[in-house]
């Protein structure tokens, strides 16, 4: 089994930044890929970026391409996301995903392994 933590949520006005980060804890050599996906109010939730264990593939959904930044430490078995140029639109619940299965994926049933989710709020 593994566990997923995410932490490095919070508020934060238009245009401004932030980073959350995720580390796993378990078995963690039998992740492959790991992924960020959020949920806002009233929607289903949606990939917003994913990243291979050697970091070679990376794929980002296309609104947050030139402002979400994904990467991956592997020594520390940790994936980050760095949020820049946060918009309101960016609110949500944001969740860490972790894959046993060679190749990254941008949906949620390609995921075995989720956390417990950090609020995201950017304010107008």
């Amino acid at each position: 089994q593994v566990q997923l933590v995410e932490s490095g949520g919070g508020l934060v006005q238009a245009g401004g930044s932030l980073r959350l980060s995720c580390t796993p804890s378990g078995r963690t050599l039998d992740i492959y890929a790991m992924a960020w996906f959020r949920q806002a109010p009233g929607k289903e939730r949606e990939f917003v970026a994913a990243i291979s264990r050697s970091t070679i593939s990376i794929y980002y959904a296309d609104d947050v391409k030139g402002r979400f930044t994904i990467s991956r430490d592997n020594a520390k078995s940790t994936v980050y996301l760095q949020m820049n140029t946060l918009k309101p639109e960016d609110t949500a619940v944001y969740y860490c995903a972790a894959r046993r299965m060679l190749g990254v994926d941008t949906t949620t049933t390609g995921y075995d392994y989720w956390g417990q989710g950090t609020q995201v709020t950017v304010s107008s």
